[in-house]
């Protein structure tokens, strides 16, 4: 896919008012603003969201809204490939600028207006993706931004991610069922970004909504996290949390976000934990349709260790035994240990990453012993 020559185009003149840097900059120079206290020194040396993406919007492209609605067929309902509580997603075909060579195809989200929330979700998306550069995060390429007689327009451009979510291929028994080794790779991928997020860049950055409907899969299953907008900038100084309104999607939350409303990078290790008992069980974080005792899946799980003589009774059953058990068993371990009420005694993602590439390894190493054997 050509992703780049539509950022080649030098963008073009728009609304001062509109961008998404002015709209939260005040926010930004609070130093109360993400419920931590800043001393003189670090507010001196340490650079926040906003002034990193000052430094990287250029290589953002403003879209008119116009050039949008052709790409989508104005927003035709045939193309729509995504919805959520924010907004649709279309697949489009951008045209280069000049009007020769290919076009290319990308995901347009248009906002739904439906007032402030949605706009400060757009915001975020924008600064957030504006400055990370990461093969497991989504490359956002451009947005819109129209406040006119129509009404207020806000909307995004991302690469396109062929082959939807991870929550489609686990969940959707139209769909292939996902082979094990590709299932540790996708995981092993996403726990990469996650860190990249924690420990990568200047600012801190807690993602707030990792599940598996936010993990997108290009053309080679390769995982890239999608959907900023309830992310946050991590705390500064000797703090270890940000305080702010609990809010995000029920079963895949941390227990001291949920009733405490204090959020830390290791909430997203909590998240991280349930979305690898769905990659291990095939099963979503909650089902209502199934009996009490097994409709809460982090409840469930608790009553088959991964030490016990019934922990493959757990495994996704469309699997059909094609995995590793030693493999299986060093995954549910890891996610008991991000699952742990004490968000101290989680694992960082980094070590996270870590024990999934040695499960990867017991994979192989599984793999070319049943060989040997037969």
């Amino acid at each position: 896919m050509n992703c780049f020559c539509i950022l080649k185009r030098k963008p073009e003149p728009h609304n001062s008012n509109l961008s998404p840097t002015l709209k939260i900059q005040s926010k930004s120079n609070n130093p109360g603003a993400n419920g931590a206290t800043r001393s003189a020194g670090s507010v001196s040396s340490r650079r926040g969201l906003p002034e990193l993406y000052n430094e990287k919007e250029h290589n953002l492209t403003v879209f008119s809204f116009l050039e949008l609605r052709n790409a989508t067929n104005n927003f035709n309902r045939l193309l729509k490939i995504g919805e959520g509580g924010f907004g649709s997603v279309y697949k489009g075909a951008i045209r280069p600028p000049d009007g020769q060579g290919d076009t290319t195809i990308v995901a347009i989200k248009k906002l739904n207006r439906n007032g402030l929330q949605g706009h400060r979700q757009w915001i975020a998306e924008v600064q957030f993706l504006g400055i990370v550069d990461h093969p497991s995060l989504v490359k956002l390429l451009g947005y819109c931004s129209v406040d006119g007689q129509n009404g207020i327009q806000r909307l995004l451009v991302y690469e396109y991610m062929p082959n939807k979510s991870l929550e489609e291929h686990l969940f959707n028994c139209s769909m292939p069922t996902l082979p094990w080794k590709t299932r540790l790779n996708i995981i092993l991928g996403a726990a990469q970004g996650m860190a990249y997020l924690h420990k990568g860049l200047e600012i801190q950055v807690i993602y707030r909504d990792f599940k598996s409907s936010n993990v997108l899969l290009d053309k080679d299953f390769n995982p890239k996290l999608s959907d900023f907008g309830l992310a946050r900038e991590g705390p500064i100084g000797d703090r270890s949390h940000v305080s702010t309104e609990p809010i995000g999607t029920y079963g895949y939350a941390a227990p001291e976000y949920v009733e405490t409303g204090r959020v830390s990078i290791r909430s997203d290790v909590w998240s991280f934990g349930v979305v690898l008992y769905e990659i291990l069980t095939g099963r979503r974080t909650v089902e209502r349709n199934r009996p009490t005792m097994e409709q809460r899946l982090i409840d469930w799980v608790k009553q088959f260790p991964a030490d016990g003589k019934r922990f493959s009774m757990i495994i996704d059953p469309r699997l059909r035994s094609k995995y590793s058990l030693t493999a299986a068993r060093r995954i549910a371990k890891l996610a008991d240990s991000c699952l742990n009420r004490n968000a101290r005694d989680r694992p960082t993602m980094s070590e996270v990453v870590e024990s999934l590439m040695l499960a990867i390894q017991d994979s192989d190493e599984g793999t070319i012993s049943e060989k040997a054997k037969s």
